[in-house]
């Protein structure tokens, strides 16, 4: 627990907006309380979610990304303190532990060029570190009875997600990603777009279902990967969904809950399937937020839905006034994921 740099009471209070009459998330937030054991006060509290932040951009990096996925956490904690505390959504379901700190992983990937071969090479053993990191809060959130809440990084961070929860749970895990790509790529070294394909080849991954897939950012090696697991790993393509509208949006979310909801499964959604959100591989054309945000909350609703992933979204990117937005939208997702699971 020694990476985790710990959000502190003041640091909660400076960023939220107090006003009168009115009682925000940021006043009701659970944190670590100085000197307390991490892994005891995650047991004891009763806050139902624990949300983690990942600071970094590495994976995204050795993928030949656009960097920047680092600030989505602090823009998204600034937003979360903001938003009311009521019926609906409450603040005290919610620990809010920190952010892993890779300043120092960033700091040596910084002096890295990705497109020099050995350059990239350390990029990945860099991405490795982050893994065994990620995996290792992941699982101790889960082992203490509570629902991880993850933003930031790369998707590089899904294989800690979803080794963090079978290592909790004993056995292999599903997930569902709503995203415009697979990350099911070669297993050339650690990066963003092969985060699932290692999770399923180190046999943490048992099934996983991709939904919006954009057909034209898959490759057919990919595409032929796919055909070969059939019972393993489906999809719906944001094609047939909005463009040649060959199937129903609604009949598709049942059919992906149906394949992976047997077994205990993580959420996982890339903010670069969505149009117009600054991100690693921004896009403008794609599924809605608002269908986004239906997903979370469909995919929520079951009992084995075990975590969210919010990742790839890159607010200091936006170079416009309004490089806060994509915070408030991370921010509103994490309720729609809490509510859900208060259903």
């Amino acid at each position: 627990m020694e990476n985790i740099t710990l959000l502190t009471p003041i640091e909660l209070a400076k960023i939220t907006n107090h006003r009168s009459g009115e009682i925000k998330f940021g006043e009701k937030i659970n944190t670590v309380p100085k000197g307390a054991d991490v892994i005891e006060f995650m047991v004891s509290c009763d806050a139902k979610f624990v949300l983690i932040g990942l600071s970094e951009d590495i994976g995204v990096k050795a993928n030949l990304g656009r960097t920047g996925t680092a600030s989505a956490y602090e823009s998204a904690l600034k937003n979360l303190a903001n938003i009311q505390h009521n019926k609906y959504c409450k603040g005290s379901d919610l620990l809010v532990l920190g952010h892993l700190n890779f300043e120092e992983e960033r700091k040596q990937a910084s002096a890295l060029d990705p497109k020099n071969k050995e350059d990239r090479k350390l990029l990945f053993a860099l991405v490795e570190k982050i893994d065994k990191e990620v995996s290792h809060i992941i699982h101790q959130i889960c082992k203490a009875g509570k629902t991880p809440i993850i933003i930031g990084g790369g998707h590089n961070n899904a294989y800690g997600n979803i080794k963090g929860l079978a290592l909790a749970k004993g056995k292999p895990v599903n997930a569902i990603n709503f995203d415009a790509h697979t990350d099911f790529r070669i297993l050339e070294g650690r990066h963003s777009g092969n985060g699932f394909s290692y999770a399923y080849e180190d046999g943490f991954l048992k099934k996983y279902f991709v939904f919006g897939l954009h057909e034209n950012f898959v490759s057919k090696s990919v595409f032929n990967t796919l055909k070969d697991l059939p019972t393993r790993v489906k999809f719906v393509t944001y094609e047939e969904l909005e463009v040649k509208r060959e199937k129903q949006f609604d009949a598709e979310l049942e059919k992906a809950l149906e394949f992976i909801k047997n077994e205990p499964f993580g959420v996982e959604l890339d903010l670069d399937a969505i149009p117009g959100i600054p991100s690693s591989a921004m896009t403008l054309s794609g599924l809605s937020v608002d269908k986004a945000r239906y997903f979370i909350y469909f995919m929520g609703k079951h009992p084995n839905a075990s975590y969210l992933h919010i990742c790839e979204g890159a607010p200091e990117l936006d170079d416009s006034i309004n490089n806060h937005l994509t915070g408030k939208l991370i921010a509103a997702m994490v309720t729609d994921f809490m509510k859900a699971k208060t259903v």
